[in-house]
């Protein structure tokens, strides 16, 4: 494309590699977020089933220790995306969103049928923050301010989320990174940023702009894998992630926002592939999360857990391996 014609990325400016052209991010060998006609077609399509105003979860909201030491490894789930990991005396918070909307807006957009399953002012002190993309649903820039406040946590993120939360948030101490990058965290522990296959955007003239990811924890106690948000990609990326780590004690998979499949599959896998994907990456235990609290796409809102559950039964793996997480839930998860 000539000079001048095109786009400026507004988050990031780099060299091109296999995963960005010089102004946009993708995924190798793998497929774009659908087009704006492919939006409408759906959401004119009146597949989508009703939700109830309120979900409440079983668990009461919980009160988690200061630290878990030793070799323990305890994650509790606070909505869709947002669970704290205790593990090797860090306390980390994943895409974390205390907000009523996953939304630009206070007063439209999805609303979440049940709160979070830690009350905010509950929350042990938080050391890490990791931040998988820029999506309402799991960047809340209202959530990242009040962790400053309070916490001033290190947030990790892949590359160009930095300047998304820059702007809204000054002073909070980021680390962007790409793909592959690994950086050194709490005692002789790590955080690698890994490929997923999905997109970003907060309009609609920033597509792809900021990169996407996911991480794996590494510490004493074992390896944890957050996926972030992701589509199953022919389960290229479980692959890799198991022959780069080896195997992990607990995967924390997406298992909702998959239909209609025509639109949402190469973005968010289903319960099936991700039972597909604990066992490609080696996992001995996980947890299913992105499900049940934001009304996002056209699937019941039980329906996640029920097929998680007839997934795991079809492949002869124990749901105690695998637990589709509810808000206020707390695992001790055991060793690998």
């Amino acid at each position: 494309m000539a000079a001048g014609k095109r786009t400026a990325n507004r988050y990031y400016s780099g060299p091109p590699n296999d995963h960005f052209d010089g102004t946009f991010f993708f995924n190798p060998d793998g497929k774009p977020p659908g087009r704006f006609i492919d939006l409408l077609r759906w959401q004119l399509s009146g597949s989508r089933s009703k939700w109830p105003a309120a979900f409440p979860s079983p668990y009461r909201q919980a009160k988690p220790d200061k630290r878990v030491e030793g070799t323990a490894l305890r994650l509790t789930m606070v909505g869709h995306a947002s669970l704290l990991i205790q593990i090797a005396g860090l306390n980390i918070l994943t895409d974390p969103v205390w907000s009523e909307r996953a939304s630009p807006f206070a007063f439209v957009g999805p609303k979440r049928v049940n709160p979070p399953g830690i009350a905010f002012a509950d929350l042990p002190s938080i050391d890490l923050v990791l931040l998988s993309h820029n999506h309402y649903d799991h960047l809340d820039l209202a959530t990242l301010k009040r962790l400053k406040q309070s916490h001033d946590p290190l947030l990790v993120t892949p590359l160009g989320n930095d300047a998304i939360v820059g702007s809204a948030v000054p002073g909070m101490r980021m680390s962007a990174h790409d793909w592959g990058d690994r950086i050194e965290v709490g005692s002789g522990g790590a955080i690698h940023i890994e490929p997923v296959h999905h997109w970003s955007a907060r309009g609609g003239r920033d597509r792809r702009m900021a990169l996407w990811a996911g991480f794996v924890i590494e510490t004493a106690a074992g390896k944890v894998y957050f996926a972030g948000d992701t589509g199953f990609h022919a389960g290229t990326n479980y692959r890799l992630m198991a022959e780069k780590h080896g195997g992990f004690r607990l995967a924390i998979l997406p298992i909702g926002a998959y239909e209609p499949r025509w639109f949402m599959a190469p973005q968010h896998q289903n319960p099936e592939e991700a039972v597909q994907g604990m066992k490609l990456c080696n996992a001995a235990h996980a947890a299913g999360c992105h499900w049940g609290t934001f009304h996002l796409t056209d699937e019941p809102i039980e329906e996640p857990a029920q097929r998680l559950a007839e997934a795991l039964a079809a492949e002869g793996v124990s749901p105690e391996r695998f637990r589709a997480m509810r808000p206020g839930e707390v695992w001790e998860v055991p060793s690998a």
